[in-house]
């Protein structure tokens, strides 16, 4: 009984050291695109989220008010055709600056994903958009493949529909 205690107690310790390690160490998808927009048009198309249907095509809806601390709810569509549904809750609503939320699996620290879009000015009416997440949990490091060759190109691909009908 004293070893499986023994073991026991060394399980406990590792798995909450890797908890604690993937948690502090995260992982982020990283686009950006320089615009032929000002910020405020650009928002206009991010806010507009009963138009994603006729344009994105990477978050295909999303619904409910976007107000700090709501939750929304997206659906997603990867590389592959797979269509997930999440409700995260709103982090910052800055308008021609931020729209920012955080989705989680389960009960948090499985797999969180914190989503930003950020918009920078730039000289000459242009606008720097920035659309990232930061992934923590314990599940993470085994989806890295996945998240590079289905969701990275989604993030790239908004990035591009947002431009094209922002200068429209």
């Amino acid at each position: 009984m004293k070893k499986f205690l023994v073991a026991l107690g060394t399980i406990v310790v590792l798995f909450a050291g890797y908890a604690v390690y993937t948690i502090a160490r995260p992982f982020v998808l990283h686009t950006e695109l320089e615009i032929d927009a000002r910020p405020e048009q650009v928002w206009k198309v991010l806010a507009d989220r009963q138009a994603y249907p006729e344009w994105n095509p990477f978050i295909i809806s999303s619904t409910g008010e976007l107000t700090v601390g709501n939750t929304i709810t997206n659906v997603l569509r990867d590389t592959d055709g797979k269509e997930t549904t999440f409700s995260p809750e709103l982090l910052a609503v800055v308008p021609n600056k931020e729209l920012r939320w955080i989705g989680k699996v389960a009960f948090g620290g499985v797999f969180d994903g914190e989503h930003a879009f950020r918009l920078e000015a730039l000289p000459d009416g242009r606008t720097r958009l920035i659309q990232e997440e930061t992934f923590r949990g314990v599940a993470v490091p085994f989806t890295h493949s996945m998240l590079m060759k289905t969701i990275k190109p989604q993030f790239i691909a908004m990035n591009q529909a947002v431009a094209t009908r922002a200068t429209r």
